[in-house]
């Protein structure tokens, strides 16, 4: 399918061919026939876009105070590599559009093939031909009462404007028979003075821009002028010196000059919103003397920017919220239906997608051309003749067997950390062969595929497990799907390499240690989790200098974490397991490595148990087999400036301590001996992935045992359990196994 992008390094526009998005459960794919380009939101980010490396840094200081803090912390090169894959992401513009449903996802029942339906949200209304969008995100498009009058997908694909420029005036609380001024004509203004007109409210309106005053009128406005003082008098006359009763602020500028003009025409006690996005200097006089209140607009209205809404169709009772951002979108729609708004005036081009550059060209200024709304149209919209397959097949990889030697790698996933330190490691091998990559977005997918060489892309996971190619399924996917992955790649006889965690349920774990031993040992794949940590140079380094000691050691292992906010994803406890699951068994698995023996007990205390850092930080302690006790404080409360990690190792007369993977410093008999780097950080990215494809090509035994791996697992678990129980707990490993190789006996 064709799919506008845009290169963040560049800000250069294309128009590519892409496989179509996967159909994610509570999500809709739609095929789309008209998208709406946002003059503001789209035009910001591509002049952001094509601002030289030091013009981004001066518009946005913290994100180089954030990069300077990895330098410190990871070394410049490390810093650089993260800061190049981030800048080779290509971005999906586009966050307002409509069209046909094709298929609904699990959990969707009110939606059903043939449904013309409008999209909403950045990253999922796209300028594309097929989209994957949340419910929570779509209206459907009302039928008007006359045969074959129907709302155009080019008048629905404005929705998304509409359900801002409405939440925006339920904002104000305008009220039928007020007089609401709207500063700023464009097309937010445009709908906002429309949606004024339809409540009964008397309106004003003011842009920079004569023809657009024309326009408003044109539509509706009682008054419109196109100079501050002009509007000044206007709104004066009309109010008779007593002020207007609600002011909406929908310009877009970094001047607040409407801000202060808002103040200046409106009444005592007044509200004036911020809808769009403009300066804030406050004069505070106008404001505190009339005791204003000032507003902003959130976006679409209530649910935006909230995960659980939009991402997990939780609705919000209609009790409680009646106006959410679908609701909103559902009532702009029908505003189209009783043709009580109109769009058509406010549409000044119309692009098709295999030309949608020329759209860009045209809202950043290159064309020098009067533009007001701007529609992309697709294959199937009411004045497209072309045709589109309503599902495109992805291209599969080529169809040959793969390597009786080397190692054929399939990659799900391909976000910013599989593109920016998993597959450059692959890459570096030179007996791995990138044979094909599968992400949910194909425009992900295709990027990964054109960076780095592999043969083909794909949205379909199981045309990849299945590739007869591949002889290695390499996972980086969220972690909710690493277990259901592991098992259907274990099942088509592939090798496995899944990025941590493993899963996050003992039932997943049980299902895959009763599938893993249910194969004979001589036809077992490999299967490792990438614990990179012991892989490091350093590490190995230090695991060596600790092999004499015969008495049990004392670790510490100290991980200044960082703060995540709340709602990232891998505190979603559906998706990410929370931080425990999810990047604690890292660390656990480091432990048990150095101490050279199973864990056999934990216990986990959180630091606080509610506020900002809330099942961030906790406190653990290991005990091990052979007697060797290890902790671990995993703080989210700490300064990313300060190092990230810190490893201490007491035993038989030595020390060793790892900071930051960067420096070693190794203490015996009085001489101490230190391993410093200076400009480079070595994880063990590198490491293991040779061990892992040394270990397929000689038919060894992966290179972290699997009791090892199921040990690490179970005691991640068993640490998350008592972080919420207070309560000391054992980790029986050969238990467990035991009762997994008699599922997979069974089951045989």
């Amino acid at each position: 399918m064709k799919q506008v992008l845009q290169h963040a390094r560049t800000g250069e526009v294309t128009v590519e061919e892409v496989p179509p998005p996967q159909l994610l459960p509570g999500c809709v794919l739609v095929r789309i026939a008209a998208s709406v380009v946002s003059a503001g939101t789209e035009r910001a980010s591509t002049q952001f876009a094509r601002k030289s490396l030091l013009q981004k840094a001066q518009s946005r200081p913290d994100l180089v105070r954030e990069v300077i803090s990895k330098v410190q912390r990871d070394g410049i090169f490390s810093a650089i590599r993260s800061v190049r894959s981030r800048l080779d992401q290509p971005q999906s513009p586009g966050y307002s559009s409509a069209g046909t449903v094709i298929a609904v996802g699990e959990g969707v029942t009110d939606l059903r093939p043939g449904d013309r339906v409008a999209c909403a949200g950045a990253g999922f209304a796209v300028h594309a031909e097929v989209a994957c969008v949340p419910r929570l995100l779509m209206a459907r498009i009302p039928v008007r009462p006359t045969i074959g009058d129907e709302v155009s997908f080019d008048e629905a694909a404005f929705a998304t404007l509409g359900a801002v420029a409405l939440h925006g005036v339920r904002t104000s609380e305008a009220k039928l028979g007020d007089t609401v001024a709207v500063i700023g004509l464009g097309l937010l203004g445009q709908l906002t003075v429309q949606l004024l007109k339809a409540a009964g409210c008397h309106v004003l309106g003011m842009d920079i821009d004569a023809s657009r005053a024309d326009l408003a009128r044109s539509l509706g406005a009682d008054g419109a002028a196109s100079s501050a003082s002009a509007f000044r008098d206007l709104c004066a006359e009309t109010s008779r010196g007593a002020g207007v009763d609600s002011v909406l602020i929908t310009a877009e500028t970094s001047s607040s000059d409407p801000v202060n003009l808002a103040g200046a025409i409106a009444r005592d006690r007044a509200i004036v919103v911020a809808v769009g996005t403009v300066g804030m200097d406050i004069e505070r006089k106008a404001y505190y003397e009339k005791e204003l209140d000032f507003r902003i607009s959130r976006s679409y209205g209530p649910g935006r920017y909230d995960a659980a809404y939009e991402q997990k169709g939780r609705d919000y009772p209609i009790g409680y919220v009646r106006w959410t951002e679908t609701r909103n979108m559902e009532a702009f729609v029908q505003f189209l239906a009783e043709k009580k708004i109109d769009v058509s005036p406010l549409i000044t081009h119309r692009f098709s997608i295999e030309h949608a550059q020329g759209a860009y060209d045209l809202i950043t200024g290159k064309s020098s051309e009067p533009f007001l709304g701007v529609v992309i149209q697709y294959a199937g919209s009411e004045d497209d003749s072309r045709t589109l397959a309503l599902v495109p097949e992805a291209v599969p990889a080529a169809a040959q067997p793969a390597s009786a030697s080397g190692v054929s790698v399939g990659l799900l996933g391909a976000g910013v950390f599989a593109s920016g330190t998993l597959v450059p490691a692959l890459k570096a091998s030179s007996n791995t062969t990138l044979v094909a990559v599968c992400a949910a977005t194909g425009s992900h997918a295709q990027h990964c595929e054109r960076k780095f060489g592999f043969r083909s892309c794909t949205t379909d996971e199981a045309q990849l497990i299945h590739d007869p190619a591949v002889n290695s399924v390499v996972i980086a996917t969220r972690h909710h799907l690493h277990a259901k992955q592991v098992l259907a790649a274990l099942a088509a006889g592939k090798h496995v390499f899944c990025e941590k965690p493993l899963c996050l349920s003992e039932d997943e774990l049980h299902l895959i240690a009763a599938a893993y031993l249910g194969i004979a040992p001589s036809q077992r794949p490999a299967l490792m989790v990438g614990f990179n940590r012991r892989f490091a140079p350093m590490t190995v380094r230090m695991k060596s200098f600790l092999a004499p000691i015969s008495e049990p050691l004392a670790l510490h292992y100290r991980i200044n974490a960082g703060h995540l906010p709340t709602d990232h994803w891998v505190n979603d406890r559906e998706q990410g397991g929370g931080r425990v699951l999810g990047e604690l068994c890292h660390f656990v698995d480091l432990l048990m490595f150095l101490a050279g023996a199973p864990i056999v007990e934990v216990e986990a205390r959180p630091v606080g148990s509610s506020g900002r850092y809330s099942g961030d930080n906790v406190l653990v302690s290991v005990r091990f087999a052979n007697g060797s006790e290890g902790t671990i404080s995993y703080l989210a409360n700490g300064d990313r400036a300060f190092s990230k990690e810190r490893i201490e190792v007491f035993g038989g007369g030595s020390a060793a301590v790892l900071e930051d993977f960067r420096r070693l410093e190794l203490v015996r008999n009085g001489r101490k001996e230190t391993v410093h780097s200076r400009w480079r950080q070595d994880k063990g990215h590198h490491g293991e992935w040779a061990a892992f494809t040394q270990s397929v090509q000689q038919h060894l035994e992966a290179p972290i045992p699997f009791d090892d791996l199921v040990c690490t697992a179970l005691a991640t678990l068993r640490v998350d359990e008592s972080a919420a129980t207070g309560k000391r707990i054992p980790v029986s490993t050969a238990a467990f196994l035991d009762a997994a190789q008699q599922s997979s006996s069974l089951n045989e």
